[in-house]
C-alpha cells in the first residue's frame, strides 16, 4: 500500500511568507494610520499628489486602485479638507489632486507614522539582514515579480 502523505516540502512556501508578511504589516499599517483618521489608500494619494502634480487616474496606477476605489478615497480626502480635484495646468480634459495646506501638515505626520511601522516591523532584523531584505525585494519587485501574469480570471486582491 502506498502512502497518500504529501512529500515534505524541500522549499519554503514563499507564497505564504510574503502574503503572511504583508497581511501582518497592512494591519498594523491600517490601525497607526487610522489613529489620525487616514486609511493606507489615503496616505499614498495625498504623498504622491504632494510630489507633483498628477492626474486623479495616474494617482490611482500608482496606489494600485480601481477607479471606483480612487474615487471613494478622493471624496474622504476632501471631505476632511485634505485635497481637492482641480482642472490640471497641463491637460485641460484632466482633474488633478491637489493637496491642502491641512492635507500636506497631514501627509507630513501619516509619513511619520509609516516609518515607524516599518522600522518597528524590520527591528528584529539586523542592519545587515534588513539592508539584504529590501535590496531583495526590490529586485524581486523590479525585475521577476514586477508584472503579473495575464489571466482570465484575476487574481483578487485583498482589501485594504
Amino acid at each position: 500500500m502506498t502512502s497518500m502523505a504529501p512529500t515534505a516540502r524541500t522549499e519554503p512556501d514563499l507564497s505564504f511568507l510574503l502574503d503572511h508578511t504583508s497581511h501582518v504589516l497592512r494591519t498594523r499599517m491600517a490601525a497607526a494610520l487610522g489613529g489620525i483618521g487616514l486609511t493606507a489608500r489615503m496616505h499614498c494619494v495625498l504623498v504622491h499628489a504632494l510630489e507633483e502634480e498628477r492626474s486623479q487616474i495616474q494617482l490611482a496606477e500608482i496606489g494600485d486602485m480601481d477607479k471606483t476605489t480612487m474615487v471613494v478615497t478622493v471624496d474622504a480626502l476632501e471631505k476632511a479638507g485634505l485635497a481637492e480635484r482641480r482642472p490640471s495646468s497641463t491637460d485641460r480634459r484632466a482633474r488633478i489632486i491637489a493637496v491642502t495646506e491641512k492635507g500636506a501638515e497631514v501627509a507630513a505626520e501619516s509619513t511619520k507614522i509609516v516609518d515607524r511601522v516599518h522600522a518597528e516591523a524590520l527591528g528584529p532584523l539586523s542592519a545587515t539582514d534588513r539592508e539584504a531584505l529590501l535590496r531583495t525585494l526590490r529586485q524581486l519587485a523590479e525585475e521577476a515579480l514586477a508584472t503579473p501574469s495575464e489571466s482570465p480570471r484575476p487574481a483578487r486582491r485583498a482589501r485594504q
